[in-house]
């Protein structure tokens, strides 16, 4: 599969998803992430991943209309949060992001996490968005299988999208399976496990074999397993970086050895454990 910055996945509905999109978790100063979300749209990404607990909606909004491309070009993604959850609650929080973005619409819309006795009723308020077209595509993030299968219980849509943590410590192969065998695309969160990947040997060696950073291969291996990869940088320069992954191509090997380096590592919560 040729890939380049403009590479899109086809999902469940025919809507085409960018393979590469800028995260912008922790991004909270307002011009400096308003500059690197910026330099990231004029760089050829065309897709950002938000949430509502991040506190930059604004600060997408306004770089989207500050980066001169066409709000349609562009693959906006948002979450609603924990405490937001429930059907109604959901609605309204829909709401207040699209205030917050000062977009009429947004492109896919996220359960944040499963919150038990709510994941189910949120999800619904999502599949009621997408019935009326203010949302694109229906989804979910850090869902496990059984999460999954609750939700296809109650839906008449299933999500099309589950954002989860994943990198080479966390390969998380058997999820990656079952939401293939349901056409349902997966994007990596933390896709540089934090940091912790770029001192990996194995990293290192074959980031030296083709004369790049650490992170780019690791962007391309994802890319590689054709996981949707989101990693994050409030420096312009990281930015690009991070998307200069289309002139090179891991061979079989390498991928086999970056596979290898799972070790079921999580950098964050595991659903099954999180304190709602």
């Amino acid at each position: 599969m040729e890939l380049n910055l403009q590479s899109k996945k086809t999902l469940a509905n025919g809507v085409e998803m960018p393979r590469l999109g800028l995260g912008v978790y922790k991004m909270t100063e307002p011009s400096e992430s308003v500059e690197a979300m910026t330099a990231a749209l004029k760089a050829g990404y065309l897709a950002i991943d938000t949430a509502s607990l991040y506190g930059n909606e604004v600060q997408v909004g306004e770089a989207v209309r500050a980066s001169g491309v066409k709000r349609e070009d562009i693959f906006i993604t948002s979450k609603v949060w924990n405490t937001d959850q429930g059907y109604d609650e959901t609605l309204r929080a829909f709401e207040k992001s699209l205030e917050n973005l000062k977009m009429d619409y947004l492109d896919l819309y996220l359960t944040h996490w499963p919150v038990e006795g709510k994941f189910t009723d949120t999800y619904r308020a999502i599949e009621r968005l997408y019935e009326e077209k203010l949302i694109r595509v229906p989804g979910v993030s850090n869902h496990h299988r059984h999460h999954l299968e609750a939700v296809f219980a109650k839906a008449n849509v299933k999500p099309m999208v589950n954002q989860i943590e994943l990198h080479p410590y966390l390969s998380q192969e058997p999820l990656r399976e079952f939401c293939q065998e349901e056409n349902i695309a997966v994007t990596a969160w933390s896709p540089l496990a934090r940091g912790k990947l770029m001192e990996e040997p194995v990293v290192m060696r074959i980031a030296e074999a083709h004369g790049k950073a650490p992170a780019q291969v690791i962007v391309r291996w994802h890319l590689q397993h054709d996981i949707i990869v989101i990693p994050k940088s409030v420096r312009p320069e990281r930015v690009r970086s991070n998307a200069d992954v289309f002139d090179f191509t891991l061979s079989d090997e390498e991928m086999q050895q970056l596979d290898a380096l799972n070790r079921n590592e999580r950098t964050g919560k595991d659903p099954d454990n999180m304190d709602f």
